[in-house]
């Protein structure tokens, strides 16, 4: 077994934690981004050929949650389409832009600020548990999801935090549903996307292809097993993704501090 083939190995395994962890709750690029980077792919086409993987991950989870009867259009539609509009300016600016390390700073506090306005949320009664998708409340959404796929066509990693929180509090969608509204969303805008990074020559197609075996494998079982755990598990692991997420984005090197420090215990 050549060192290429071990690389491809990896490559589908990353992927298949990396789409079960989108699924269940976001932030799945932080594990696939740096592991396309450190195959040698630089970090402006790590970020356009991950979308590749998200994609396909997306199909199979949106058929995934299908299967097991949850979607919601047409409002996901409408969601949809002004997250491919913020998502191709998103892309655009992805293309000649970095992030710097302020700007992860920033995302690592709004993500902390995501797990505790979900996890302080009180019990709602029956009524106030009513989902909100028409009138203002569906204008409130088409609005807040144009920014969410502006970020989403830019970087990508942590958008499904971003998603979630908004159908929660906007719209009051439960967290397997706005999971389905969510995969729904992020493949049509990724779509638009990707068009972008392939006329900006940015995008490892061998490599992406290979990482979205793994993120299709991943997103299908976890879409299908989301919908019998129900909204608890989500949120455990919406809870973990999002303070891992943090500590990644507030400090880079932790992970890897933490992991020789354990290594030097052996």
């Amino acid at each position: 077994m050549d060192s290429t083939f071990l690389d491809y190995i990896f490559l589908i395994i990353v992927g298949l934690v990396a789409g079960a962890i989108n699924i269940l709750a976001g932030g799945g690029s932080l594990l696939t981004l740096p592991m396309l980077i450190f195959l040698g792919v630089p970090p402006s086409i790590a970020n356009g050929t991950n979308r590749i993987a998200i994609i396909i991950q997306n199909i199979f989870a949106v058929k995934g949650f299908q299967s097991k009867g949850v979607s919601a259009f047409p409002f996901s539609i409408y969601l949809a389409a002004s997250a491919t509009v913020g998502a191709i300016f998103g892309a655009i600016l992805a293309v000649h832009y970095v992030k710097d390390d302020i700007f992860n700073k920033i995302l690592g506090v709004i993500m902390v600020l995501v797990v505790i306005f979900m996890v302080s949320k009180r019990k709602s009664s029956t009524e106030e548990l009513m989902e909100r998708i028409t009138g203002k409340y569906l204008w409130l959404g088409v609005i807040a999801f144009f920014f969410v796929g502006l970020y989403g066509g830019f970087i990508q990693a942590g958008v499904g935090f971003i998603m979630l929180l908004a159908l929660s509090s906007i719209n009051r969608i439960s967290l397997v549903k706005s999971n389905a509204i969510k995969v729904f969303v992020a493949l049509i805008y990724s779509i638009a996307a990707v068009a972008v990074f392939t006329h900006g020559d940015a995008i490892n197609w061998k490599y992406g292809l290979i990482l979205s075996v793994g993120n299709a494998t991943g997103g299908w079982i976890a879409s299908r097993w989301s919908v019998n755990k129900g909204d608890e598990l989500i949120k455990k692991v919406l809870i973990i993704m999002v303070i891992a997420m943090a500590i990644k984005l507030w400090f880079p090197d932790f992970y890897t501090i933490l992991a020789n420090q354990i290594l030097e215990l052996f």
